[in-house]
Formats: structure tokens, sequence, C-alpha cells
């Protein structure tokens, strides 16, 4: 089987060395095994995203030599998977509508997942309109269904599904066609990808995913779950942060290519460092 990876950026803001960091993991994953190496834009979220930022990113690629196999995928151009397996789920009666605000969801949860404040159901039980509401996945139901399930990290090791923390999570958003965990999960099952490379941070979304994975008949990838790079304080690099963008330093003359050889040897900018990855063990 050939091995898949691929990097999905978001073109809501400019590329920073983080982003450098993960496409040059998942392109050399890739080709150290003899695979291919894909581009996807996830660019679902209309209110943010930027068509003159995709140029920007493709720039930015190039500038650090990393080339991609076929086409760039765009997430824009596939609402309609996105909308179909919303409609299985709510056959299969695991979605529900749900029209609470973030200050309400804030004010009524009594714990903190992974997302943030967990959902405490309010809407499960109601009559809701679903014009314009979000639709949020049962998570106990979809648990009993799935039944025990496990997943594997290259690093951590074999993991046993635990998506329980994350409550009843949105997959059908009103600002957008879908969640994250959702339209991920169904554009790596499109694309092939059997090595999905992506920050520690997120590695507690994986456990959605393959319960989403199971939930949909999907394909089962292997995880890659790699360190992040961080600031003095610890905190991950970040746009909303300000942190120096490719694209200056792509602008100034700086050598991309050197920028990644660097990289590749774990020799980071002063005041940056790797944060620690992920433990091994389920």
């Amino acid at each position: 089987m050939t091995v898949r990876t691929r990097f999905a950026p978001s073109p809501n803001g400019p590329l920073h060395l983080g982003h450098a960091y993960a496409a040059v993991i998942a392109h050399d994953l890739a080709r150290a095994r003899g695979g291919e190496f894909l581009l996807r834009i996830e660019d679902i979220d209309a209110a943010r995203s930027r068509a003159d930022l995709v140029e920007e990113i493709l720039a930015d690629l190039a500038w650090l030599g990393l080339e991609w196999h076929g086409p760039v995928v765009f997430q824009s151009e596939r609402l309609a998977s996105y909308a179909a397996a919303g409609d299985r789920l709510r056959a299969m009666g695991l979605l529900y509508p749900c029209r609470c605000t973030r200050a309400e969801v804030l004010a009524a949860a009594r714990e903190i997942g992974p997302d943030g404040p967990v959902y405490p159901g309010t809407c499960r039980n109601r009559a809701v309109d679903p014009d314009g509401a979000a639709w949020r996945l049962d998570m106990a139901a979809a648990i009993r269904l799935a039944g025990p399930l496990e997943w594997e990290d290259e690093i951590a090791g074999i993991q046993r599904a635990d998506p329980a923390p994350f409550g009843d999570a949105v997959l059908l958003r009103k600002e957008a066609p879908a969640s994250y965990h959702l339209a991920a999960t169904l554009d790596d099952a499109a694309d092939g990808v059997t090595l999905v490379t992506r920050g520690r941070d997120l590695f507690a979304a994986s456990h959605v995913h393959r319960l989403l994975q199971a939930l949909l008949g999907l394909p089962v990838p292997v995880w890659h779950h790699h360190g992040l790079l961080v600031e003095p304080d610890g905190r991950k690099l970040a746009k909303r942060r300000g942190s120096p963008s490719l694209a200056d330093r792509r602008r100034s003359g700086e050598d991309g290519r050197a920028l990644v050889d660097a990289l590749r040897a774990a020799c980071f900018p002063a005041g940056i460092s790797l944060g620690p990855g992920v433990e091994s063990g389920t």
C-alpha cells in the first residue's frame, strides 16, 4: 500500500515556522517511504478564508522546496460530501439540532474537555427548529453503537478510543458547512491518506475521528502526532499572536531550503524550541 500523507493549512492567516515544521514532517515521512505527499486547503470557513492567502501558501511551500503529488485539493469543493455524511448520521439517530450560543454553553458547562467547555446536552431532548441550527453528535449513543475501538499512533502506540471527554461535539455548524472533526475525517478518507501527521495538540481529536470512521465505514489510517514549535513561554506558535510569517522571511531574501535543512536538523531560531511530544502507551 502506498503511504500517503497530507499538509492541510487554512487560508485564514499567513503560514509561520510551525506550519513549515509540520509540512516538512508530512513531506519527509512520505518521501522516505516511497509515498505521496498531498496538499489540501481547508477553506470552508468563508468568513475567514482569503483567496490571496492560498497563493501565499503555494509560494511559501515552493520557497521551502516542498513538492506535493497531484492537484491541490480544496475543502470548499467537497461540501456535498459533508452534507451527505450529516444526512447519514441523522438517519442513524446520532445527530440533533442545537441553537445554544457559545455564551450559553459556557454558562451551563460543568466540565472542561479537549475542545473547551463540555456541552451539557441542553438541546438533546428538546424540540429545536433545525433551520440554521448546529448539529451535535449524541456522543453516548454513538459510542454505544460503535463499540470498543482502537487506533494507532506511530509515536504513542496503540490507543483505546475515548471520545467521551468531548461531549456532544458539533459536526455541522451554523457558520460553516462542517466542523474540523467531520471535514478532516471525511477528507482524509477521500484523499486516501494512510498516515495522518499533525501536532500533538490534536492528539485527543483523533479519538473522535476514529469514532466517526467507525460510524461512517471509513478506512482507518495510522496517526503520527509530532511535537510543536513553541515560544519561550511554552505556547505554540500561532498566527493570531503574530508569529513571524514565512512570507515575510521569503520576501526578506532568506533561503527557504536552508530553513528546511535547519528544521530537519532541529536547529530552531533563538527563542523557539520543540515542545514535548506525546507519550507512549495506551
